[in-house]
């Protein structure tokens, strides 16, 4: 089958992952700007980190044929350091600009903390005055519904965002019906330790239907699986759901999100 994968960080991943990729169907994919593991120093690695999103990923990827998408932003961790966070906003309308920059993202929040709140409303600002996409990261510990709350909140104030061109990533059983009611497209990561499983995602999905929904696999530098999301599509078919419908989650429905931004053409 083809699938793609709408959340996944390259950067972080071998030249063999790519040819994993490749050879099992998954053809294109999209890699959110995120925190290092790390935090970073200064604006400039920004703007190193954002030209290997634009220039140097793009390139290792198509040497497997696979097309590589990203997404520009301040990362909540970050945005703690309110003067660097300035500088990095500044840079940010440049790589947006890029071909194969989709929107921002992942941007959001951690600790729900006053200055994470700032620098998302800044950004979302920035994201309503280009029209641009969003993809939203929510809080991995217990603060999680709080603050999906609040991000929806900021979301719906600013009245030139499409709650239909905002996808908010990491949902889990407690926040996606919430997110679904306010019109959002919801995410679902298939991280092993932290956040979810193929089983619990095919789960939400019988819940709760194939509509506004993504399945990703984040893998990043922690523990991570790059298919991810062929292994959730098979769960899927292993539990008699029509190939339609595996075809609807795991290609359709991140076809038909991110190719609200007319950059995007799917591999």
């Amino acid at each position: 089958m083809k699938a793609i994968d709408p959340h996944i960080h390259m950067v972080s991943r071998t030249t063999d992952d790519y040819l994993k990729l490749a050879v099992s169907g998954i053809h294109t994919v999209s890699e959110p700007a995120f925190w290092a593991g790390f935090d970073r120093s200064s604006a400039a690695c920004f703007r190193d980190y954002f030209h290997q999103l634009t220039v140097v990923e793009p390139a290792r990827a198509a040497r497997f044929g696979i097309r590589h998408y990203c997404w520009i932003g301040l990362n909540s961790k970050e945005a703690e350091n309110l003067h660097m966070a300035e500088e990095v906003l500044a840079i940010m309308p440049e790589y947006l600009d890029r071909p194969t920059a989709l929107g921002l993202g992942e941007i959001g929040l951690n600790k729900n903390s006053r200055n994470e709140i700032t620098v998302l409303e800044r950004q979302l600002e920035l994201a309503a005055r280009r029209q641009e996409l969003v993809l939203i990261h929510t809080p991995h510990l217990e603060d999680k519904l709080k603050g999906t709350r609040i991000i929806m909140e900021m979301l719906r104030a600013e009245s030139r965002l499409d709650p239909a061109r905002v996808l908010i990533d990491h949902a889990e059983e407690h926040t996606i019906r919430e997110i679904k009611e306010n019109g959002f497209w919801f995410g679902l990561t298939l991280y092993p330790n932290s956040k979810g499983s193929p089983e619990r995602a095919i789960d939400a999905v019988e819940i709760y239907g194939t509509e506004r929904i993504c399945i990703n696999s984040s893998a990043d530098w922690s523990v991570s699986d790059p298919l991810a999301v062929l292994k959730c599509a098979n769960e899927m078919r292993r539990r008699g759901h029509p190939e339609e419908s595996v075809r609807k989650v795991f290609y359709e429905n991140p076809s038909e999100f991110l190719g609200q931004c007319p950059k995007f053409l799917p591999g």
